[in-house]
């Protein structure tokens, strides 16, 4: 069985946060499971983009994922509307996991409250949201802090994945 990540989905999603990690990901050797909140069986991207859900957040279970991938757009607002979703990016977390957002996905690890004395960086527009979760904001393209990675904007995803895939050693 392919070793597992979960890339998260709602309306509205960052079409380049979204499909960019999930075929180099997919390229690396991985299964991507594409969760959703469940509301939809397809998500709208921002400019339309369709992604389709393979799985509801209520029915993912942490402990099967190496890593957690939350894109921005506007899609993390939603997503963290859902208790499952929260719950799910809290529980790979706290297992040591990997977990990363990039651009507004810092909603969601605010949200989940996981930013408590971390170093991060988010898109500048919600620096004040992670910087009042507990983080400390640097404004560089990637930032790794323990298993939490976090990426500015579409321009940083090329180092943003290079980092997931160096704290994950796919095989």
């Amino acid at each position: 069985m392919a070793r597992q990540i979960a890339l998260l989905v709602e309306e509205a999603y960052n079409e380049h946060e979204f499909w960019y990690p999930y075929y180099r990901f997919i390229e690396a050797g991985f299964q991507v499971d594409v969760v959703g909140t469940g509301r939809l069986d397809t998500y709208p991207g921002k400019s339309g983009l369709p992604a389709k859900e393979t799985l509801a957040a209520v029915n993912a279970d942490a402990a099967h994922y190496e890593a957690v991938i939350i894109p921005g757009g506007f899609a993390p607002d939603f997503m963290r509307r859902e208790p499952a979703m929260v719950k799910l990016v809290r529980d790979i977390f706290q297992r040591g996991k990997v977990v990363a957002s990039i651009c507004h996905g810092g909603w969601m690890l605010a949200s989940a409250d996981i930013l408590r004395g971390k170093k991060a960086t988010c898109f500048f527009a919600i620096k004040d949201d992670v910087v009042n979760a507990g983080a400390e904001f640097l404004d560089q393209e990637v930032v790794v802090d323990g298993n939490l990675v976090t990426s500015r904007k579409p321009d940083d995803l090329p180092a943003f994945c290079l980092a997931i895939l160096q704290l994950i050693k796919p095989s």
